[in-house]
């Protein structure tokens, strides 16, 4: 799959973005831990050039980001475009699908039961935006430090970084709680190397509110709206 990754971004043009993105950050003077890259995919010519690696972007994105994670880490060393880069660990992908398949599985409706939404997968929402927070920073990814300092994880280099993953929370990426898996001393952050995103919280409903607005609904039962939180990162 890896080999089909290289293919569509090559042909996709966005291997040639990839490569802006790293000259980019190369002649950046901002020391980073983690290095963020949104990949712009179209499902339906993946499924084309392989269906397995489709299905798998559809179905399993988080899992699908770690395989292009692994071609653009060897595509920088190779090509030696982010000198400061030391880890695989240190690249973030984040894939943005330019749609997805016209099918009801695929389409996110919180006024339908049951709510089968288990699987961290894409869905379509359509609603209404009744509610706009102002926009925050939250942290993309952080390095820590080992406490101790006969430890070789105290030294300078990038072996305890926290990257954000979509779902989590802030205190999933920093905290002051972390402890060292090599010797069990807490960790301190490094906050010259914090990487900080923009958020914005918005309050979103259903579309169906429109019919209650018109003074009827279709099915002419009662029926309640309940509004849902987007996080916009």
């Amino acid at each position: 799959m890896r080999e089909v990754v290289l293919v569509y971004l090559d042909r996709s043009g966005g291997l040639q973005k990839f490569v802006h993105d790293c000259k980019k950050y190369n002649d950046s003077k901002q020391s980073y831990a983690v290095y963020r890259f949104i990949i712009s995919i179209n499902p339906s010519d993946i499924a084309e050039l392989d269906a397995t690696l489709g299905n798998y972007i559809l179905h399993h994105p988080l899992q699908a980001a770690q395989i292009f994670q692994s071609v653009c880490f060897v595509a920088i060393k190779t090509l030696s475009l982010i000198e400061q880069l030391q880890t695989e660990a240190q690249i973030s992908i984040l894939l943005k699908p330019t749609h997805l398949p016209p099918l009801p599985s695929y389409v996110l409706s919180l006024s339908a039961y049951p709510f089968n939404y288990t699987s961290q997968r894409f869905y379509m929402s359509e609603g209404i935006v009744i509610a706009m927070g102002t926009v925050t920073k939250y942290t993309q990814g952080a390095r820590f430090l080992c406490t101790e300092e006969t430890c070789p994880f105290s030294e300078g280099r990038f072996r305890c970084i926290r990257v954000h993953c979509p779902g989590a929370t802030e205190s999933a990426t920093v905290r002051t709680d972390f402890v060292c898996s090599l010797c069990s001393s807490p960790l301190q952050e490094d906050m010259k190397f914090r990487v900080l995103g923009d958020k914005q919280i918005v309050e979103m409903i259903d579309a169906k509110i429109l019919n209650a607005l018109k003074g009827y609904s279709i099915d002419k039962s009662h029926f309640r709206i309940q509004a849902f939180t987007l996080f916009l990162r």
